[in-house]
């Protein structure tokens, strides 16, 4: 995966080391000698994760970090500390500050690229969500509740599985001050529990007595209901295969053993306050901007919201430099559908139709309805040629399989499909629909059920 890190350090051979460390992963590098300097970039730059020193004259990483997780452009950019110091104390200021994660001087290849992978597919994630929230406020409609009472971290129910009585009494102790917490011995118990209760945090022990404590943190990860379930895994000391394992497969933390009560109320802090921001704006998203702009036959989104959407999208894409590709299809003679099969059978190949075209979308993908018997799909991140070879895929879809118009009758349907992407910072969300509608026309005049990516 590819993602934008910034590397913060005073010494240079530092800086050259993770800067190498990183590229050889394919993530692309930005630095910085100092915090003032990590600050500017920040605010400048799209930034996906940064890798920040704790020691630095000046301006240290505490107070970096603090800064970075007071402003609204940036309180979402993950932040990993680097520290020679190993000390818990250094971990809970750097977690109170809004630190996301630590790494340890002499930082480990594995763990490095691991973490900042979890950490970039977090921000991808979140940056989905803040940029369908944006177009939602563009819209005009308001917030069900202030952000910041959604996310104040209020006491939380946390389900601990661990089977060692003495460390699962000491665990309870501490988190029982400021959370309701549950315990169960046996994963399977635990799974079904977590299935039939909601909860904002799940704590696994990977010394479980007669069990694999990773197995349980795959199956949470698999099942929908517990798939954003922020999890946390208690570690003992040597274990890193294990917990390298973990963070992979989408653990969202660890402990090592012994665990500070300070750090670990400070991570879980950290881990309930995340899950309370995009539970917000996944329940926006879904009670509130999906009425208003969805279109009530097929289900996918209207006219009205892909032109704020695409125009947001647009936006960011000339600001990051990152590509942007629309599709616009349409059924060919679909006027020869309704003539001969009424509206009823019309309106039944055009829900096929928008079902087929989601099965076809990528999750940061947006299918919509334009009217009638017109469909757009907008692209992020998708050059002219990756977005062809998705258009040719969409139009062989659609024609190689009949639509089943009654139970006892079945029709051929085919489809012509336009593309365009962004050219120039001077292109608009107008510019690009109407390159992408004058090659549509160009797949109809050429004989129709074909791709055309005229560029006029």
């Amino acid at each position: 995966m590819t993602a934008r890190v910034l590397v913060v350090d005073d010494i240079p051979a530092n800086v050259k080391l993770l800067e190498a460390r990183l590229t050889a992963e394919y993530f692309e590098v930005v630095t910085a000698s100092n915090g003032p300097a990590a600050l500017e970039i920040c605010a400048s730059q799209r930034i996906d994760v940064v890798l920040l020193d704790v020691m630095m004259p000046g301006m240290d990483g505490f107070e970096v970090c603090r800064r970075l997780k007071s402003e609204a452009e940036t309180q979402h950019v993950p932040v990993i500390m680097v520290t020679a110091l190993d000390q818990p104390s250094d971990k809970v200021q750097g977690l109170e500050n809004g630190a996301d994660d630590f790494l340890t001087k002499p930082v480990d290849d594995i763990a490095l690229i691991t973490r900042v992978k979890n950490l970039a597919r977090l921000k991808m994630l979140s940056d989905e969500m803040l940029m369908r929230a944006s177009t939602s406020r563009q819209l005009g409609l308001t917030d069900n509740a202030a952000l910041q009472k959604a996310t104040s971290v209020r006491s939380g129910r946390i389900l601990l599985v661990d089977d060692h009585p003495r460390s699962a009494s000491r665990l309870v102790d501490v988190i029982s001050k400021s959370h309701d917490i549950f315990v169960e011995r046996d994963p399977n118990a635990a799974l079904i529990k977590l299935a039939e209760h909601n909860f904002d945090l799940l704590i696994v022990s990977l010394s479980l007595t007669h069990a694999d404590g990773l197995r349980l943190c795959s199956q949470v990860r698999s099942l929908d209901r517990t798939r954003h379930l922020p999890i946390v895994i208690l570690v003992e000391p040597g274990d890193e295969a294990r917990l390298l394992r973990g963070m992979d497969m989408g653990v969202n933390d660890y402990l090592i053993r012994p665990i500070d009560r300070h750090e670990l109320l400070a991570r879980i802090k950290t881990q309930i306050k995340r899950k309370r921001f995009t539970d917000y704006l996944r329940n926006r998203l879904e009670e509130s901007v999906e009425q208003a702009i969805t279109d009530s036959l097929t289900g996918l989104h209207n006219r009205r919201y892909m032109e704020s959407h695409l125009r947001t999208l647009v936006d960011e894409s000339i600001r990051t430099g990152r590509p942007l590709s629309i599709l616009v299809t349409d059924i060919d003679h679909f006027k020869n559908v309704n003539d001969t099969h009424g509206h009823d059978g019309g309106d039944v190949v055009l829900k096929e139709f928008a079902t087929r075209l989601k099965r076809n979308t990528r999750g940061i993908d947006l299918a919509c309805r334009m009217g009638g018997e017109e469909f757009l799909i907008i692209m992020p991140e998708t050059d002219l040629a990756r977005a062809y070879q998705v258009a040719e895929r969409t139009r062989a879809m659609v024609a190689s399989e009949p639509f089943q118009v009654r139970p006892d009758l079945q029709i051929r349907v085919t489809a012509s499909v336009g593309l365009a992407t962004l050219e120039s910072p001077d292109d608009t969300p107008e510019t690009i629909f109407k390159r992408a509608d004058s090659a549509l026309y160009a797949a109809k005049r050429r004989g129709r059920n074909r791709v055309s990516a005229d560029a006029a």
